[in-house]
């Protein structure tokens, strides 16, 4: 696959807890992570199929991982309703800083702050 056909191959957020971190990702999105360590760093995987050109990623913990609320901003996928995913944030110990918005025929989008103090976005078509 070149890079014409998925602008995005991977993504890594920053976590300081990777165990508070990966349950809030767990709680808001329905789904669960997989652990993994390598040297210097230990990860939780989000839900992947390698090779099918889907974007697959992780919770990042090490020296270099530094959580932010500025900088690179990763859309997470929230179908099929944004709204449901979007209302397990507070709850799962985020903070929404920007509601579910219209972004006309291309769905929904909202941002949030995460446990780590990362800003993160959703997007739906719902």
């Amino acid at each position: 696959m070149d890079a014409t056909t998925n602008s995005l191959n991977w993504f890594e957020i920053p976590v300081k807890d990777l165990a508070r971190a990966t349950k809030f990702y767990e709680k808001v999105f329905g789904l669960k992570l997989t652990m993994m360590e390598m040297p210097g760093m230990v990860a939780a995987m989000f839900p992947m199929a390698p090779g099918s050109g889907k974007v697959n990623g992780c919770l990042a913990k090490s020296a270099m991982h530094k959580p932010a609320k500025s900088g690179c901003v990763v859309y997470l996928n929230a179908n099929p309703d944004l709204k449901t995913s979007l209302g397990r944030v507070a709850k799962a110990g985020g903070t929404v800083v920007s509601p579910k918005t219209s972004i006309g025929p291309d769905g929904f989008m909202a941002f949030f702050i995460d446990t780590e103090g990362n800003r993160a976005a959703m997007h739906s078509n719902k």
